[in-house]
């Protein structure tokens, strides 16, 4: 396979998400289909120390926002950090994750 053919098959985020306007914060990444509990969601953030708090996000980690009710958990899987569902989720539900359970998310009070 050409390098040009890997790069057009490159997705940022998975076929049953979306990123669109947040009721919490600014952008939000959304379910585009019914999603299952356990489901792997894919990785959000890969260790680099030369970045904030020592990891670089993806494009799917750019996007999720903070629940202190949380639909999704961050695991630590060695040098990269992925999001799983922690029960099912529903078409056009906002993905979200408790940011107070990692030290890698800076809180800010704007």
């Amino acid at each position: 396979m050409s390098t040009f053919e890997k790069f057009k098959t490159f997705e940022p985020l998975p076929s049953f998400l979306t990123i669109k306007k947040s009721s919490i914060h600014g952008l939000g990444l959304f379910a585009s289909s019914f999603i299952e509990s356990q489901t792997e969601l894919g990785i959000t953030h890969i260790k680099d120390e030369r970045f904030s708090h020592g990891y670089i996000r993806t494009p799917l980690g750019g996007f999720f926002n903070h629940s202190s009710i949380p639909n999704c958990k961050a695991v630590y899987d060695e040098d990269f950090i992925k999001i799983i569902t922690i029960i099912d989720i529903n078409l056009d539900e906002e993905i979200t994750v408790d940011y107070t359970e990692h030290d890698w998310i800076k809180i800010t009070n704007e």
